[in-house]
């Protein structure tokens, strides 16, 4: 599936948030006798102090430290002020935190009373980065320039330039999150982003601004966004087909969207366990432009731990694109579908209607994928850098058309279940910390159409996205 390119703000994580909340342990404490002291012992958290504050408001730290207060006991202050490191590294404010707890000191020290300081370091004003990013089977040069902390209460400042295989970006980015609640959070970003996309004979340019506001409710996460684009599309080649000439020129997209997601994976890369749900519609037209649909689309995917260190996962992918108006969907808007990151066995984005060799893509989709995945055999490098590695055995199937909308839903499903392209195969899959995957496997096509580009055989893919 092809995502358009906004440019998402850095991620704004502080250096040493490899932990999540939910992988944080209490510290290892020895066994009985001595942990049952500990635990039975009551104590009072009289005072908290943060040592090495400069641009940094003091009210905005007293919402991520205030569970220390809350503290019973010798173990629950240690607890308690490491999930408080974790939440003030979460920040992005901070290079180095770190926490000394103490007897409490002073005339008014009470003779179970503890002192709990933490020591920071704060980011420089003014940062630099440097580093490859992995699309979905892309690469690119990033470097960026960031201004963490800008207005003392975990704002961000960031400029990028992406430089990659298939596209280029630069924009400019602001992120503010609500003080004490950092998963609340605003941004706002303006950006140029040029992308090629061969399959399709077709370049775009997007210049564009977007805001967006993100909020958990319940388990969820939802994000609602504002974007408006103008959008510029142009033949890669000479020999572009006509239907892509017609596409060609000057196009102006406003569009609401909302997402929603619940992730309980405890890896997005190569999960062992948990489940995602993520649903997605955007409305265009409502407030001005010439681009006017509805675009719904979903991912669903379940992973279950087996026997022998062995996981079973299964995903499902569907979306429908319905114009507005009298108007037919832009070939920027609809969906992609085929390449070692969905459907293996097909080349990339290349299945579904066409036009003398350039893929248009289709306004209805819906892909499914069952895989194990096993240790190596013989299990070399164990508890190592071999853990890094799967055997993997998929099976994946799909399809990708466009509707006759005058049709009822049940001529719909009759098209979307016809024509099935599936594939399966094995593999090998290498998993990059928790940044991206590569995929080396061996495909065997099924189901080709007529127009469809396949790749029998050996096929390499590399991204965060996987069917």
């Amino acid at each position: 599936q092809q995502t358009l390119h906004s440019l998402d703000p850095m991620p704004m994580q502080g250096p040493e948030l490899g932990v999540q909340a939910d992988d944080i342990e209490a510290p290892g404490v020895q066994q009985e006798p001595k942990q049952e002291v500990l635990e039975n012992k009551d104590v009072v958290v009289q005072q908290v102090h943060i040592d090495g504050l400069g641009r940094t408001k003091e009210d905005l730290l007293t919402y991520e430290i205030a569970e220390v207060f809350r503290a019973k006991n010798l173990i629950d202050v240690m607890r308690r002020s490491h999930e408080a490191r974790q939440r003030l590294l979460r920040l992005g404010i901070f290079r180095k935190v770190e926490v000394i707890i103490d007897t409490a000191r002073g005339e008014h020290a009470l003779p179970n009373g503890l002192d709990v300081t933490f020591e920071v370091t704060e980011l420089r004003r003014l940062t630099g980065s440097y580093n490859t990013m992995v699309g979905n089977n892309e690469g690119s040069m990033v470097l960026g320039l960031k201004l963490p902390n800008a207005l003392g209460r975990a704002e961000k400042m960031t400029f990028q330039f992406s430089y990659g295989t298939k596209e280029t970006s630069y924009g400019l980015s602001f992120f503010k999150p609500q003080p004490g609640h950092f998963e609340r959070n605003f941004s706002i970003n303006a950006y140029k982003v040029t992308g090629q996309f061969p399959w399709s004979s077709l370049r775009e340019t997007d210049r564009g601004i977007s805001t967006e506001i993100s909020f958990p409710v319940w388990k969820t996460n939802q994000t609602l966004k504002w974007e408006g684009v103008w959008r510029e599309l142009g033949c890669l080649a000479n020999t572009a087909s006509f239907a892509v000439r017609e596409e060609s020129g000057h196009s102006l997209k406003s569009s609401l969207s909302h997402a929603m997601v619940i992730d309980t994976r405890n890896s997005s890369i190569l999960p062992k366990k948990g489940g995602l749900l993520k649903i997605h519609q955007e409305l265009a037209g409502f407030t001005g432009g010439d681009a006017c649909f509805l675009k719904e689309d979903f991912e669903i995917q379940l992973n279950k731990k087996l026997f022998w260190d062995s996981v079973l996962s299964a995903s499902l992918w569907g979306g429908l694109l319905l114009p507005l108006g009298d108007e037919k969907t832009s070939i920027a808007d609809r969906f992609y579908l085929g390449g070692p990151t969905s459907i293996r066995g097909f080349s990339m984005y290349s299945m579904g209607p066409q036009s003398d060799g350039d893929y248009l893509g289709g306004e209805a989709y819906w892909a499914g994928g069952l895989h194990l995945y096993t240790p190596l055999p013989f299990r070399p490098g164990r508890g190592g850098f071999g853990e890094l590695f799967r055997t993997h055995f998929f099976l994946n199937a799909g399809n990708l058309c466009n509707l006759n909308y005058g049709e009822g839903p049940q001529a719909h499903l009759k098209k979307l279940a016809e024509c099935l392209r599936w594939s399966y195969g094995l593999g090998i899959v290498l998993r990059l910390g928790n940044i991206a995957r590569l995929e080396l496997n061996y495909c065997i096509p099924m189901g080709v159409q007529s127009g469809d580009r396949i790749c029998d055989g050996v096929q390499f893919g590399a991204g965060i996205r996987f069917l």
